[in-house]
């Protein structure tokens, strides 16, 4: 083999799979048919899910650095309530404004450091699989050539020629409605305001300059083929809002629609998918590039393992049984946010949607119901169907980010998740001596004893907690009795790590 595995396409979803993969002990190649990053960014912001996915990793400080955090995020601009991230359990309870260019640049610099190669203006145009491996035809400068993996991971958008290499259909619904998005730099700030309020979304950028999204009644119906011009997006603006908002030097103009699919499959034989080559959808909510985040990083340490030969069987099929379920909930969710943005766009049905809208920012008023919905948005319930009938109710759900005390002296657990190995808590250490004997830390498991951590009501009575490298978890158990936990610890480290040693 040439590599380990084969990345096509150099987005935030391709590069952090990448480092996830190289972290791990993988040699991977990313090739992207650009020469150049983008310029433009297509995506504004990481949500609380994703920068604990960051701070997992050690990276979340360079994030933070480069954006601003605001507590929430809309549901859908048509409604005048936002959702507060700052109510959840989170030591990230805020979206992070950061421009997808910068996300990239933050991400290859990253997996630069990590030794992955990136190769930029080479295009994937076709590939065969084998029993073996997987052979893709890469044109590039040099011209044609052909990259043997063992593995391809098409991480190329919506369009993708990996996913059509691979024969995975792509239903869902075809484009009934788009709006028209532009960077400026010029723009009248003193207008902002007047524009947010009739559902134009504003907001600044890096380098001065300044992002309008707009959903023009008398323009919403034009196919997203269709070139944006200054005078369109100026008119636009006049008709939506009242004002032009001084724009003019446009740095990039673009029309999108809200055509929706999801990939009947995210993997078929040494061929998987991620973000938008798996699923696509109207960017109400900003949860696309996130998601994306989030297959790459459940996706990142099957593959690992599934190349490093260690992988227990039927691992690396459990990335569609865990992320397929996701995509269909966010392309099904992302289909009704839509109609809340298109609806009262729509002479018919103008006068009813602002009456639903209306009801719905009451609803939003709620405390429980804002939180249900920030945890959807922000994708921090995200829960995997646990492996066995008799598991703990934790196991699938989210870790959360507890401060730790233990021998060497205080820690948090997303920091020992920054090698990427599994992470065995023994929270009982200081209470049941018999049962809390460390177990030995091994190359995929790290083991840690615990004399004393924060409270949470989920962990009330949890005596030992395996976590997977993604931050989910793998199994917990509440018992102390030794010869039980020995027995269900080496169980769980047996069918998630196919590691034996002492435990």
């Amino acid at each position: 083999m040439d590599t380990g595995v084969l990345l096509v396409g150099a987005g935030p979803t391709g590069l952090l799979l990448a480092c996830e993969l190289a972290l791990a002990g993988v040699r991977t190649v990313v090739i992207d048919k650009r020469p150049k990053p983008h310029r433009e960014s297509r995506a504004l912001n990481l949500h609380p899910r994703s920068i604990e996915l960051m701070d997992m990793r050690g990276l979340a400080g360079r994030f933070l650095a480069a954006g601003r955090t605001v507590p929430g995020w809309q549901f859908a601009v048509s409604l005048k309530r936002p959702l507060d991230f700052t109510a959840l359990d989170t030591r990230h309870p805020y979206a992070l404004l950061l421009a997808q260019a910068r996300t990239e640049a933050l991400l290859a610099q990253r997996s630069r450091e990590l030794g992955v190669e990136i190769r930029r203006g080479h295009e994937a145009v076709a590939l065969r699989q084998y029993a073996e491996g997987v052979e893709t035809d890469v044109y590039g400068p040099d011209g044609c050539v052909t990259i043997r993996s063992a593995y391809v991971v098409g991480c190329d958008g919506g369009r993708s020629l990996v996913r059509q290499a691979a024969g995975i259909g792509f239903p869902g619904t075809r484009e009934s409605m788009t709006a028209v998005v532009g960077d400026f730099a010029v723009a009248d700030h003193a207008h902002n305001e007047q524009a947010r309020r009739h559902g134009v979304l504003v907001a600044r950028l890096e380098a001065g300059l300044t992002r309008y999204v707009v959903m023009d009644p008398q323009r919403i119906r034009v196919p997203s083929t269709e070139p944006v011009t200054l005078e369109e997006f100026r008119t636009s603006l006049m008709r939506v809002c009242g004002s032009d908002c001084g724009i003019g030097e446009p740095r990039w103009l673009s029309r999108f629609g809200n055509t929706t699919r999801l990939a009947a499959a995210y993997r078929r034989g040494r061929v998987l998918l991620a973000g938008d080559a798996a699923h696509i959808h109207f960017p109400v909510g900003a949860q696309g590039l996130n998601t994306g985040l989030q297959d790459a990083m459940n996706l990142g340490w099957k593959l690992a393992a599934t190349v490093r030969g260690w992988a227990p069987p039927g691992l690396l099929d459990t990335y569609h049984a865990e992320r397929h379920p996701v995509g269909h909930a966010v392309t099904t969710a992302t289909r009704a946010q839509t109609l809340l943005v298109e609806l009262p766009l729509t002479e018919q049905y103008a006068g009813p949607a602002r009456h639903l809208c209306e009801l719905l920012d009451t609803l939003l008023d709620m405390e429980d119901v804002n939180r249900h919905l920030a945890g959807r948005i922000s994708a921090l319930d995200t829960t995997y169907p646990p492996t066995t009938p008799d598991a703990d109710p934790l196991t699938g759900r989210r870790m959360p980010d507890l401060g730790l005390t233990t021998a060497a002296g205080p820690t948090r657990v997303y920091e020992l998740l920054h090698d990427g190995r599994f992470v065995l808590l023994r929270l009982d250490g200081g209470q049941h001596p018999r049962a809390a004997t460390a177990p030995a830390s091994s190359g995929r498991v790290r083991g840690v004893s615990v004399l004393g951590h924060g409270d949470h009501p989920d962990l009330k009575n949890v005596s030992e907690i395996l976590i997977r490298p993604d931050g989910h978890i793998a199994w917990a158990t509440r018992t102390t009795e030794p010869r039980v936990l020995h027995a269900g610890r080496a169980a769980a480290l047996t069918a998630w790590t196919t590691w034996t040693g002492a435990c």
